[in-house]
């Protein structure tokens, strides 16, 4: 048994030191064996956790899933620790210097009148920052580890920025058009890789056509993918209901209740449709 003080209430001293005992001899093996790559997607899903409990608007929730994403870091930081390289004080050092320094509004003598100003200010600073010089090396900087879409919509925003952006809605919906052309002759071929490329394109532009809508291209999916697994549930209702199992039916007769579905669904609410 580890020597460590049970108490009624916990703070982030009390958390970097459970996360050292159940690092050190005789704590957790589990714990022991991890390492940066190990726990890499636990970091990706308990974010995603929290942005769920976001969505719900669910404070009690948000409070867990925000001390998980916390342990998390806390993790990272003590494997670093233990390697010699930066602990968990760094990690606060050098998110403070940054706010202070992409904040000259209020830590400094730089006026703004708006947030809008404030977010031109953080991009420059970020940019002399990063030592990003090139237009191309701000695009190269979006992490490729985000969601795909998110990552797409990041990259033309910043192309965007340097003048490359279609004028009107109606020439990038004239671009997505071309590529699901391009995409149909790719089919005709035949050609795998060529399809699988021309796929990537038309996902691309549709994220594009979306981004320009101002409508958050990952929003727009999740609520799209809701909106779908919604429907099948009823659909899949409405067949109980007559004694039919989906599995049974021919694509006509599932196409006919998710018709069903979609139109009583459109009937009692008008939304989402």
């Amino acid at each position: 048994m580890v020597n460590f003080t049970i108490k009624d209430h916990y703070g982030v001293d009390d958390l970097l030191e459970i996360m050292r005992l159940l690092r050190g001899e005789g704590g957790c093996v589990w714990d022991r064996e991890q390492d940066h790559h190990s726990i890499r997607n636990n970091f990706i899903e308990e974010t995603y956790e929290a942005v769920e409990a976001i969505d719900r608007e669910d404070p009690v929730l948000l409070q867990e899933e925000l001390g998980d994403v916390l342990l998390q870091v806390v993790f990272h930081a003590r494997m670093e620790e233990e390697a010699g390289g930066f602990s968990f004080s760094d990690v606060c050092d050098g998110i403070c210097k940054k706010l202070i320094y992409r904040h000259p509004h209020v830590f400094g003598d730089v006026s703004v009148e708006n947030s809008g100003q404030v977010l031109e200010n953080w991009d420059k600073l970020k940019t002399v920052e990063k030592h990003q010089e090139t237009a191309a090396s701000t695009l190269e900087a979006v992490s490729r580890a985000l969601p795909a879409l998110v990552r797409a919509a990041k990259v033309q925003k910043r192309a965007g920025k340097t003048g490359f952006e279609y004028p009107a809605l109606s020439d990038a919906l004239g671009d997505l058009r071309s590529e699901i052309r391009e995409l149909e002759e790719a089919l005709s071929r035949g050609n795998a890789d060529d399809i699988f490329e021309e796929m990537g394109d038309v996902i691309f532009s549709a994220a594009n056509v979306s981004r320009l809508l101002k409508a958050d291209p990952e929003e727009a999916l999740t609520r799209s993918t809701d909106k779908f697994v919604r429907r099948f549930s009823r659909m899949e209702q409405l067949a109980a209901g007559r004694s039919i199992q989906l599995t049974d039916c021919t694509i006509h007769e599932l196409n006919d209740l998710w018709r069903e579905a979609k139109k009583e669904e459109k009937s009692i609410g008008g939304i989402l449709t």
